[in-house]
Protein backbone atom coordinates (compact mmCIF):
# COMPACT_ATOMS: atom_id res chain seq x y z
CA UNK A 1 0.00 0.00 0.00
CA UNK A 2 2.74 2.52 0.91
CA UNK A 3 4.95 1.79 -2.15
CA UNK A 4 2.01 2.85 -4.34
CA UNK A 5 1.40 6.22 -2.63
CA UNK A 6 4.98 7.42 -2.11
CA UNK A 7 5.66 8.28 -5.76
CA UNK A 8 2.47 10.41 -5.92
CA UNK A 9 3.50 12.26 -2.75
CA UNK A 10 6.94 13.01 -4.16
CA UNK A 11 5.44 14.23 -7.41
CA UNK A 12 3.08 16.60 -5.59
CA UNK A 13 5.92 17.96 -3.46
CA UNK A 14 8.02 18.56 -6.55
CA UNK A 15 5.21 20.51 -8.22
CA UNK A 16 4.77 22.72 -5.14
CA UNK A 17 8.52 23.45 -5.03
CA UNK A 18 8.54 24.41 -8.71
CA UNK A 19 5.58 26.76 -8.22
CA UNK A 20 7.23 28.46 -5.26
CA UNK A 21 10.45 28.89 -7.21
CA UNK A 22 8.54 30.55 -10.05
CA UNK A 23 6.90 33.03 -7.66
CA UNK A 24 10.21 33.90 -5.99
CA UNK A 25 11.85 34.40 -9.38
CA UNK A 26 9.06 36.64 -10.66
CA UNK A 27 8.84 38.79 -7.50
CA UNK A 28 11.97 40.90 -8.17
CA UNK A 29 10.80 41.54 -11.73
CA UNK A 30 7.41 42.81 -10.58
CA UNK A 31 9.03 44.92 -7.87
CA UNK A 32 11.42 46.45 -10.40
CA UNK A 33 8.50 47.55 -12.60
CA UNK A 34 6.56 49.12 -9.74
CA UNK A 35 7.17 52.66 -8.62
CA UNK A 36 8.12 52.80 -4.90
CA UNK A 37 5.45 55.48 -4.45
CA UNK A 38 2.70 53.17 -5.65
CA UNK A 39 2.58 54.00 -9.35
CA UNK A 40 4.65 53.18 -12.40
CA UNK A 41 6.67 55.57 -14.52
CA UNK A 42 5.78 53.41 -17.53
CA UNK A 43 2.08 54.14 -16.99
CA UNK A 44 2.29 57.90 -16.41
CA UNK A 45 3.81 60.88 -18.18
CA UNK A 46 5.84 63.93 -17.25
CA UNK A 47 5.58 67.64 -18.01
CA UNK A 48 8.67 69.84 -18.10
CA UNK A 49 9.46 73.31 -19.36
CA UNK A 50 10.60 76.81 -18.56
CA UNK A 51 8.99 80.09 -17.60
CA UNK A 52 10.53 83.37 -18.75
CA UNK A 53 9.32 86.41 -16.84
CA UNK A 54 9.39 89.73 -18.67
CA UNK A 55 10.88 92.94 -17.24
CA UNK A 56 7.42 94.25 -16.33
CA UNK A 57 7.13 91.56 -13.67
CA UNK A 58 10.80 91.68 -12.67
CA UNK A 59 10.68 95.26 -11.45
CA UNK A 60 10.65 95.66 -7.68
CA UNK A 61 7.76 97.43 -6.03
CA UNK A 62 8.58 100.22 -3.56
CA UNK A 63 7.50 99.44 -0.01
CA UNK A 64 6.58 102.00 2.65
CA UNK A 65 6.96 101.05 6.28
CA UNK A 66 3.96 102.23 8.26
CA UNK A 67 4.56 100.40 11.54
CA UNK A 68 7.63 101.50 13.48
CA UNK A 69 9.30 98.96 15.77
CA UNK A 70 8.95 100.10 19.39
CA UNK A 71 12.57 99.20 20.09
CA UNK A 72 14.98 101.78 18.60
CA UNK A 73 17.99 100.42 16.79
CA UNK A 74 16.40 97.10 15.80
CA UNK A 75 14.92 97.63 12.34
CA UNK A 76 13.11 94.77 10.64
CA UNK A 77 14.69 92.97 7.71
CA UNK A 78 12.70 94.01 4.67
CA UNK A 79 11.78 90.82 2.87
CA UNK A 80 10.75 90.73 -0.77
CA UNK A 81 9.39 88.04 -3.05
CA UNK A 82 10.65 90.08 -6.00
CA UNK A 83 14.22 88.78 -5.63
CA UNK A 84 13.28 85.94 -7.95
CA UNK A 85 9.99 86.98 -9.60
CA UNK A 86 9.62 83.63 -11.39
CA UNK A 87 9.07 82.06 -7.95
CA UNK A 88 5.69 83.83 -7.88
CA UNK A 89 4.56 81.77 -10.90
CA UNK A 90 2.58 78.55 -10.50
CA UNK A 91 2.32 76.05 -13.36
CA UNK A 92 -0.56 73.62 -12.93
CA UNK A 93 -2.76 71.19 -14.83
CA UNK A 94 -6.46 71.90 -15.09
CA UNK A 95 -9.00 69.09 -14.55
CA UNK A 96 -6.39 66.43 -13.79
CA UNK A 97 -7.44 63.59 -11.47
CA UNK A 98 -6.15 63.81 -7.91
CA UNK A 99 -4.64 60.33 -7.81
CA UNK A 100 -3.69 58.80 -4.43
CA UNK A 101 -0.06 58.45 -5.58
CA UNK A 102 0.19 62.17 -6.40
CA UNK A 103 -1.58 63.22 -3.21
CA UNK A 104 0.91 61.16 -1.19
CA UNK A 105 3.74 63.33 -2.54
CA UNK A 106 2.31 66.54 -1.09
CA UNK A 107 4.50 68.32 1.49
CA UNK A 108 3.51 67.52 5.06
CA UNK A 109 4.01 71.07 6.35
CA UNK A 110 2.69 74.16 4.57
CA UNK A 111 3.47 77.61 5.92
CA UNK A 112 3.30 81.27 4.94
CA UNK A 113 5.43 83.13 7.46
CA UNK A 114 5.59 86.81 8.33
CA UNK A 115 9.17 88.05 8.18
CA UNK A 116 10.34 91.63 7.74
CA UNK A 117 6.73 92.79 7.38
CA UNK A 118 6.43 90.50 4.36
CA UNK A 119 4.59 87.25 3.71
CA UNK A 120 6.97 84.45 2.71
CA UNK A 121 6.38 82.99 0.21
CA UNK A 122 4.38 85.61 -1.61
CA UNK A 123 2.48 82.88 -3.50
CA UNK A 124 1.73 79.50 -1.93
CA UNK A 125 0.02 76.82 -4.08
CA UNK A 126 -1.86 74.12 -2.15
CA UNK A 127 -4.32 71.33 -2.85
CA UNK A 128 -7.84 71.82 -1.54
CA UNK A 129 -8.20 70.29 1.91
CA UNK A 130 -4.73 71.45 2.97
CA UNK A 131 -3.99 73.31 6.21
CA UNK A 132 -1.56 76.25 6.12
CA UNK A 133 0.30 77.66 9.11
CA UNK A 134 0.89 81.42 9.45
CA UNK A 135 3.82 81.80 11.89
CA UNK A 136 4.90 85.26 13.01
CA UNK A 137 8.70 85.70 13.02
CA UNK A 138 8.64 89.49 13.47
CA UNK A 139 9.15 91.26 16.83
CA UNK A 140 5.75 92.94 16.38
CA UNK A 141 2.12 91.88 16.13
CA UNK A 142 0.45 90.82 12.88
CA UNK A 143 -3.20 90.21 12.06
CA UNK A 144 -3.59 87.94 9.04
CA UNK A 145 -6.94 87.95 7.25
CA UNK A 146 -8.70 87.40 3.93
CA UNK A 147 -12.03 88.48 2.49
CA UNK A 148 -11.76 86.23 -0.56
CA UNK A 149 -14.79 84.31 -1.76
CA UNK A 150 -12.91 81.00 -1.80
CA UNK A 151 -11.90 81.39 1.86
CA UNK A 152 -12.48 84.23 4.30
CA UNK A 153 -10.85 84.33 7.73
CA UNK A 154 -9.42 86.64 10.38
CA UNK A 155 -6.70 85.22 12.63
CA UNK A 156 -6.61 88.16 15.05
CA UNK A 157 -3.49 89.79 16.47
CA UNK A 158 -0.71 87.42 17.47
CA UNK A 159 2.90 88.11 18.54
CA UNK A 160 6.32 86.84 17.52
CA UNK A 161 6.79 83.11 18.01
CA UNK A 162 3.06 82.42 17.64
CA UNK A 163 1.28 80.77 14.74
CA UNK A 164 -2.30 80.41 13.52
CA UNK A 165 -3.60 77.99 10.90
CA UNK A 166 -6.33 77.87 8.24
CA UNK A 167 -7.75 74.90 6.32
CA UNK A 168 -8.52 75.62 2.65
CA UNK A 169 -11.35 73.41 1.37
CA UNK A 170 -12.47 75.24 -1.79
CA UNK A 171 -10.37 75.90 -4.91
CA UNK A 172 -9.70 79.49 -5.86
CA UNK A 173 -7.45 82.50 -5.35
CA UNK A 174 -7.25 83.55 -1.70
CA UNK A 175 -5.68 86.99 -1.24
CA UNK A 176 -4.07 87.39 2.18
CA UNK A 177 -3.45 90.68 3.99
CA UNK A 178 -2.50 92.07 7.38
CA UNK A 179 -4.87 94.43 9.24
CA UNK A 180 -1.93 96.22 10.87
CA UNK A 181 0.36 96.58 7.81
CA UNK A 182 -1.56 97.67 4.74
CA UNK A 183 1.31 96.98 2.31
CA UNK A 184 1.57 93.30 3.27
CA UNK A 185 -0.11 91.04 0.71
CA UNK A 186 0.18 87.46 -0.49
CA UNK A 187 -1.81 84.75 -2.25
CA UNK A 188 -2.77 81.20 -1.37
CA UNK A 189 -3.66 79.49 -4.65
CA UNK A 190 -5.96 76.56 -3.83
CA UNK A 191 -6.00 73.93 -6.60
CA UNK A 192 -8.18 70.92 -7.37
CA UNK A 193 -5.29 68.51 -7.87
CA UNK A 194 -1.62 68.11 -6.87
CA UNK A 195 -0.19 68.36 -10.39
CA UNK A 196 1.49 71.76 -10.08
CA UNK A 197 4.98 73.20 -9.72
CA UNK A 198 6.76 76.44 -8.85
CA UNK A 199 9.68 77.12 -11.21
CA UNK A 200 13.20 77.29 -9.81
CA UNK A 201 15.30 80.44 -10.06
CA UNK A 202 16.26 79.55 -13.64
CA UNK A 203 12.58 79.23 -14.56
CA UNK A 204 12.62 75.44 -14.94
CA UNK A 205 9.73 73.29 -13.71
CA UNK A 206 8.79 69.61 -13.73
CA UNK A 207 5.56 67.75 -12.93
CA UNK A 208 5.75 63.94 -12.73
CA UNK A 209 3.34 61.01 -12.43
CA UNK A 210 0.62 62.52 -14.65
CA UNK A 211 -2.09 60.10 -15.86
CA UNK A 212 -2.24 59.97 -19.68
CA UNK A 213 -4.74 62.34 -21.27
CA UNK A 214 -5.36 65.76 -22.78
CA UNK A 215 -5.06 68.70 -20.40
CA UNK A 216 -4.75 72.46 -20.18
CA UNK A 217 -1.58 73.61 -18.47
CA UNK A 218 -1.81 77.04 -16.86
CA UNK A 219 1.01 79.45 -16.04
CA UNK A 220 -0.45 81.65 -13.30
CA UNK A 221 0.84 84.88 -11.77
CA UNK A 222 -1.19 87.23 -9.58
CA UNK A 223 -0.39 90.26 -11.80
CA UNK A 224 -1.27 88.81 -15.20
CA UNK A 225 -3.98 86.99 -17.08
CA UNK A 226 -3.35 83.22 -16.82
CA UNK A 227 -1.55 81.77 -19.84
CA UNK A 228 -2.85 78.47 -21.19
CA UNK A 229 -1.38 75.70 -23.31
CA UNK A 230 -2.90 72.42 -24.46
CA UNK A 231 -0.84 69.32 -23.75
CA UNK A 232 -1.24 65.62 -24.43
CA UNK A 233 0.39 63.41 -21.83
CA UNK A 234 1.37 59.93 -23.00
CA UNK A 235 2.61 56.93 -21.05
CA UNK A 236 6.34 56.95 -20.45
CA UNK A 237 6.86 60.23 -22.32
CA UNK A 238 7.86 63.80 -21.46
CA UNK A 239 5.95 66.77 -22.84
CA UNK A 240 7.90 70.04 -22.89
CA UNK A 241 6.23 73.44 -22.90
CA UNK A 242 7.70 76.93 -22.44
CA UNK A 243 6.01 80.13 -21.29
CA UNK A 244 6.93 83.80 -21.69
CA UNK A 245 4.73 85.98 -19.51
CA UNK A 246 4.76 89.77 -19.67
CA UNK A 247 2.61 91.98 -17.46
CA UNK A 248 0.14 93.15 -20.06
CA UNK A 249 -2.67 90.88 -21.26
CA UNK A 250 -2.20 89.56 -24.78
CA UNK A 251 -4.71 88.38 -27.34
CA UNK A 252 -5.45 84.72 -27.97
CA UNK A 253 -3.81 84.96 -31.36
CA UNK A 254 -0.51 86.00 -29.82
CA UNK A 255 -0.73 83.28 -27.18
CA UNK A 256 -0.24 80.31 -29.48
CA UNK A 257 1.82 77.34 -28.24
CA UNK A 258 5.54 77.69 -28.86
CA UNK A 259 8.50 75.33 -28.68
CA UNK A 260 6.45 72.28 -27.73
CA UNK A 261 7.70 68.78 -28.42
CA UNK A 262 7.63 65.25 -27.10
CA UNK A 263 10.59 63.37 -25.72
CA UNK A 264 10.83 59.68 -24.99
CA UNK A 265 12.40 58.92 -21.65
Amino acid sequence: MYPVRLPHTFALTALVCLALAAVVTAAPTMAAEADPEGGSSRHTGRLTGTVLVGPELSSKKMRFRIYQDSRPGSPLRQGSSQTHPVKDVVVYLESAPATPEALARRPEHLAMSQEGETFTPHVLPVVKGSTVEFPNSDPIFHNVFSLSRAQSFDLGRFPRGSSRSVRFDDPGVVKVFCHIHSDMAAVVLVLDNPFFAVPDEQGRFEIEGIPPGDYKVIAWHDRIKPHERKVRIRRGETFNVNFTIPLEDISDGDDAPKQEHHEHK
